[in-house]
């Protein structure tokens, strides 16, 4: 099984895989190079494409060496990019170009869907507060952040109707049992794929 959890920065998703997920943690993750990259272009759509399927081939390591698998952030991180679109800060052209890149991995099963996810709602002042608290951490875009939440739960949401459901609307307090949790057959579904792109625009 592999297992993503989601949520704005300072909702409690770190804290949360700390807790509960140490042993089969695939932990949140940048390239260091990442600052030297352009924003947009052809190339920094393959660049995090890339690293994309990197994190998800290593989520499919821990799966294989442990049972299962449990990812702080999406792997898949396509809806960080679509996000930034409706919020209006990203070119309609970079979409396109990291949902292409996106797409080809997808084809070629080097990336694809969780087996359940588990999405975090947060009230902004109580993230805010969170934030405050946690001085071991730098989150030099936590305003825009915040601004990304209503997209982000639609993003899931209409996943969600997609894939039949796999989703929990929160992180359960007393962690959870991969046990519970049954083998996705859209893993790696282009059809599913399609649908739930397009679902996005209705």
């Amino acid at each position: 099984m592999i297992i993503v959890i989601e949520g704005i920065s300072a909702a409690g998703k770190t804290t949360w895989c700390r807790k509960h997920a140490q042993a089969h943690l695939i932990r949140e993750s940048y390239p260091a190079d990442r600052k030297e990259q352009p924003e947009i272009g052809l190339a920094t759509a393959h660049y995090w494409a890339d690293w994309n399927a990197k994190r998800w081939s290593d989520a499919l390591s821990m799966e294989q060496a442990t049972g299962h698998a449990i990812c702080d952030t999406d792997p898949l991180k396509l809806h960080y990019n679509w996000c930034m679109l409706q919020i209006g800060a990203l070119p309609r052209s970079q979409w396109e170009l990291q949902l292409e890149t996106s797409r080809a991995t997808f084809l070629e099963r080097r990336i694809g869907f969780a087996d359940a996810y588990l999405v975090k709602m947060i009230d902004p002042v109580i993230a805010r507060q969170q934030r405050d608290g946690d001085t071991s951490r730098q989150r030099d875009r936590f305003d825009q952040n915040v601004l990304l939440q209503p997209a982000l739960i639609r993003w899931y949401k209409q996943m969600e109707k997609v894939l039949g459901g796999r989703m929990c609307w929160e992180l359960p307090e007393t962690g959870f049992s991969p046990d519970d949790i049954s083998a996705n057959p859209l893993r790696y579904h282009i059809g599913a794929f399609d649908a739930f792109i397009a679902s996005l625009h209705e």
